[in-house]
């Protein structure tokens, strides 16, 4: 699985970042950003756990 970020939704709240910080990050405009291409199995459950939780639905999974 992939995760979308939507940039035009981010406000930089970074609750996935607490959620998954192996997965997102924030870069210098405090927008949040993938760390990795392809979220490994054994995140998944965080992933989808983050997206389910942003506050602005930035967050989508891609298949």
């Amino acid at each position: 699985m992939r995760v979308h970020i939507d940039r035009d939704r981010c406000e930089g709240n970074a609750i996935c970042v607490g959620i998954a910080p192996d997965l997102f990050d924030l870069d210098d405009d405090e927008y949040a950003v993938m760390k990795v291409d392809v979220v490994p199995a054994d995140q998944e459950e965080l992933a989808q756990q983050a997206i389910a939780e942003c506050p602005r639905a930035a967050l989508s999974r891609e298949d």
